[in-house]
């Protein structure tokens, strides 16, 4: 009796701790995609990237760059991505950086230093 109890309580426990949530993020990643509209970036479930400019219930266009479009059912939408921000990263020129003893540039406040190379040494010496 008491190995049947076991077993009864590790299944109510492995439902709860996986089986619901996934139910769950299931449920709302398909409710995202029913509620995608008109000027939301998609994601393909073939990896292609392109935004709804025309929805009509179960079918949808989308536009995958200038002037190309397909018509295509939403159970074919993988992801509904968010918004891009449009805000770019400042860029530092030559003239807000002050030169240290050590010789390594400090950046004037509120900016960001642009590094160049990435770490490698781009000699021609290096290269031989």
């Amino acid at each position: 009796m008491s190995f049947v109890l076991i077993m009864v309580l590790l299944l109510v426990v492995m439902y709860v701790m996986m089986i619901r949530p996934q139910r769950q993020k299931q449920a709302q990643t398909q409710s995202t995609i029913d509620a995608a509209g008109v000027g939301d970036d998609i994601l393909t479930t073939g990896g292609i990237y392109g935004t709804i400019v025309e929805a009509d219930g179960d079918d949808v266009e989308v536009e995958l760059g200038k002037g190309m479009r397909v018509h295509m059912t939403r159970r074919a939408i993988a992801a509904v991505l968010p918004p891009e921000d449009e805000e770019e990263p400042e860029v530092v020129d030559a003239e807000s950086v002050e030169e240290t003893e050590a010789g390594e540039g400090v950046v004037a406040d509120g900016e960001e230093p642009v590094r160049s190379g990435g770490g490698f040494d781009t000699s021609a010496e290096s290269r031989l």
